[in-house]
């Protein structure tokens, strides 16, 4: 994912969230960084979810519906880390957890999760 073409397809609500994470990740974590990893990112947290059964996309019209439940954050976090390895992401584990931080606080902000 070293282009822009990815990020240029994307909503105007999933660019508010990547721009939010971003600047939550210490300058000191970025580097070797780009918006493009946090996408990488949200992208492998969305499959381990539909993975786990959390997740669900209608074929048809394309909409994403998330069910209610736990998520065992370690194995997420393992799913991301192997998904960015498979994908030629050098994310360290450090970035991939910031970006999940990240993730975390935007959807309490928006609502999405209570803490």
């Amino acid at each position: 994912m070293s282009n822009g073409m990815e990020m240029s397809l994307l909503e105007p609500e999933e660019r508010r969230e990547i721009a939010f994470i971003w600047d939550m990740i210490p300058v000191e974590d970025k580097q070797g960084m780009t918006e493009e990893d946090v996408l990488l990112v949200l992208d492998a947290m969305d499959d381990f979810l539909e993975e786990e059964g959390l997740l669900h996309v209608d074929e048809e019209s394309g909409e994403v519906e998330y069910e209610d439940g736990e998520v065992d954050e370690t194995a997420q976090m393992a799913y991301v880390a192997q998904a960015a390895k498979a994908q030629g992401s050098a994310l360290t584990m450090v970035q991939i957890q910031l970006i999940m931080d990240g993730e975390f606080q935007y959807g309490l902000q928006e609502g999405w999760y209570e803490e």
